[in-house]
């Protein structure tokens, strides 16, 4: 199968369905074939994300970050896998950003959230060398 718009409908029809991971291998053989499609990226970071692959959504949202750094829907997205993953620190900016580009109160709810986490948030270990 090699029409994008195919590809990206029955990805979306596997998340709607409630299998994100299903949704992932159709939407992952359409940014292939589609590799700068914001819709298609996006789809696929959200069936990575509800699947629980985390580094996964993770390259994939900074890649739409980088294709458009006032995505507020990207960054909002990058910053719940990053505090997902306990990396708070790194996901306060990202939804920062996403809080100013998107002016939802609901993020910036996320925001204060996310802003404890890092105060409150013991010292990490030193990296080993």
């Amino acid at each position: 199968m090699t029409d994008v718009v195919e590809l990206l409908r029955r990805g979306r029809g596997f998340r709607a369905a409630g299998d994100p991971s299903g949704a992932a291998r159709y939407l992952a053989e359409a940014a292939e074939l589609a590799p700068r499609d914001r819709t298609v990226l996006t789809e696929l970071a959200l069936a990575h994300f509800q699947s629980a692959a985390l580094g996964r959504a993770e390259r994939v949202l900074t890649e739409l970050v980088e294709l458009d750094p006032a995505d507020g829907y990207a960054r909002l997205l990058l910053g719940r896998t990053l505090s997902r993953q306990s990396r708070h620190a790194e996901a306060l900016p990202q939804l920062k950003l996403a809080a100013a580009l998107t002016g939802d109160p609901a993020v910036a709810e996320e925001v204060a959230r996310v802003r404890a986490r890092v105060t409150t948030a013991p010292e990490a270990p030193p990296a080993a060398p």
